[in-house]
């Protein structure tokens, strides 16, 4: 049975629908509020449908060795320095939430924890986004599951297998399948973008692709592959400082690619093969039989 159709918000995603285009800012705002109202402000207007947020509860994602591990950045000179850093908490949530509202744009978050879950629930955000590396963490997928609202799934670094037993974690009732690479940026030789039709067919639920490529064409034909959600990362400089700023989209490129997006179903058609009204002038003048 195909479960083809998912609600998210007040629009439906999957096959008959407009692809649902997923502006993830991540941590591509820097630890930085008014970067990320920024970002906001311009996935609005280019058409996004929804902005994506990361959400950790650093000391329970991370071990104490990790986070005590020698990095130099922009908040300190260890690997915890950093995390902290680009962590939100409900100062700066309670403003994304309410500037999101104020320009009509839904948002969520990945979750990579149980209190990173019920944190972001008290927003009553529209979906789950579960992260790749959170694929095969049957607790995590679990307690999402339990909060009753659509689930994405991203698939980077997993088997088919590993996939199957996700899915018979969640179900599929209200599951997204996001098809995808977990490299950043992505080699074109990776990305594999013919799996978005063997996902569709395996698993019956609305298919996606999540792209960490450089470039915009990967992702249209994804779109043109039947993918019915397009995730890509957002940034206002891909020179910027920060982990995902070079296999994230700059504005301008964002709005082509939601642009060429929007203008598939047209240019796809229905199949059947006519002779248009505009053709018929240059039959007569070329044809000669």
């Amino acid at each position: 049975m195909r479960n083809s159709q998912v609600k998210i918000g007040n629009k439906w995603v999957g096959d008959g629908h407009p692809t649902f285009v997923i502006a993830e800012i991540g941590i591509n705002h820097n630890g930085d509020i008014n970067l990320a109202k920024k970002l906001i402000e311009a996935s609005t207007a280019i058409g996004c449908d929804a902005v994506k947020f990361q959400k950790r509860t650093v000391e329970v994602v991370y071990s104490a060795e990790e986070l005590a591990k020698p990095r130099e950045n922009p908040f300190g000179p260890t690997n915890g320095d950093l995390k902290r850093g680009l962590e939100f908490g409900k100062k700066e949530y309670d403003i994304i939430n309410a500037y999101c509202q104020e320009r009509d744009i839904m948002w969520f978050a990945s979750c990579w924890d149980k209190q990173s879950i019920d944190f972001i629930d008290t927003y009553n955000v529209p979906c789950y986004k579960i992260a790749s590396a959170s694929l095969t963490d049957d607790t995590l997928l679990q307690y999402t599951k339990s909060k009753g609202k659509p689930i994405i799934l991203s698939t980077g670094m997993s088997t088919l297998d590993q996939i199957d037993h996700a899915v018979s974690v969640l179900g599929k009732d209200n599951l997204i399948i996001l098809h995808c690479t977990s490299t950043y940026p992505s080699k074109t030789a990776e990305l594999n973008l013919n799996a978005v039709t063997k996902l569709k067919d395996r698993y019956g639920v609305p298919i996606g692709y999540s792209g960490h490529e450089t470039g915009l064409v990967p992702s249209v034909i994804a779109c043109a592959e039947g993918a019915c959600v397009i995730e890509r990362h957002i940034t206002l400089d891909r020179a910027m400082w920060g982990s995902d700023q070079a296999a994230s989209v700059e504005i301008h490129g964002f709005a082509r690619l939601v642009r060429d997006i929007r203008l598939i179903p047209e240019m796809m058609g229905d199949g059947n093969k006519i002779v248009y009204e505009s053709e018929i002038p240059i039959l007569k003048k070329l044809r000669r039989v």
